[in-house]
């Protein structure tokens, strides 16, 4: 196969993996990070500790990760199907089943670096008065912020190695090319090419993820967590000051 051929094959199949990857991506995201933290927040010890709860999410997650994506791929076909308008063809489809794979997979990575906080913070939030929303949003994101863009990255690039395998049943994309082309044409020139350059994507997706990871934690998450701190410390004080004010008054 010539060059000029390989390249008219593999920039289609490049942007339906990186469609697959990114829509997939996305989905997890919204799910599995609101997942994740329902796993903290409903845990031992948890702002939110329901043990009930915490259980059923617990065994939901446990059993996501454990079907193999090859199986699933198969056994979510009706869904997928009902999803990408009756087909569970093209790097549409493949969507779905990667998304269901990858969502319990990046919450168990979510709940480790949200367990990863300082619980002193936290109980000193907690003890000012601090509502459990306002501990969520002002200190358990970011302060596991650079741990969220490790675990996320290491999600896309799991996705990355899903989709390769989603190719296997048609779900189109530089796996979809490799199968077809590489394996059943006996192009082995050709696949080395798509190998290749699968390094190259989740080698540039690596070192972007590393770099952000790096930013974040460098500049410091701990000040949102010191302004809201100081400033649930000034509310605690204020009514003291005013009692104190007042019983100065009736004492003269």
């Amino acid at each position: 196969m010539t060059w000029d051929r390989m390249q008219e094959l593999m920039w289609p199949a490049t942007w339906e993996t990186l469609g697959m990857v990114g829509l997939a991506g996305l989905a997890t995201l919204v799910v599995g990070l609101p997942l994740g933290l329902l796993l903290v927040l409903t845990g031992q010890g948890g702002l939110l500790q329901n043990q009930a709860v915490s259980r059923v999410l617990g065994v939901i997650v446990n059993v996501g990760r454990s079907i193999p994506f090859v199986i699933l791929i198969v056994a979510v076909i009706p869904f997928t199907k009902l999803l990408a308008g009756g087909t569970s063809l093209g790097w549409q489809a493949a969507t779905v089943p990667l998304a269901i794979g990858a969502i319990p997979f990046f919450a168990r990575l979510v709940e480790t670096a949200v367990r990863e906080v300082d619980g002193g913070l936290i109980e000193a939030l907690k003890a000012m008065g601090a509502g459990t929303g306002t501990i969520v949003r002002k200190t358990l994101l970011p302060e596991s912020l650079p741990s969220l863009v490790s675990a996320f990255t290491t999600t896309l690039i799991a996705l990355i190695g899903y989709s390769a395998m989603a190719g296997v049943v048609g779900g189109g994309g530089l796996g979809d090319l490799a199968i077809r082309y590489g394996y059943q044409r006996f192009e082995t020139a050709f696949m080395w090419v798509i190998v290749a350059e699968i390094v190259i994507i989740v080698t540039a997706l690596q070192l972007l993820g590393d770099l952000t990871a790096r930013r974040l934690g460098h500049r410091g998450n701990y000040r949102s967590t010191l302004s809201l701190l100081r400033a649930a410390k000034a509310a605690k004080a204020a009514p003291r000051a005013e009692k104190t004010v007042e019983d100065l008054a009736s004492s003269h």
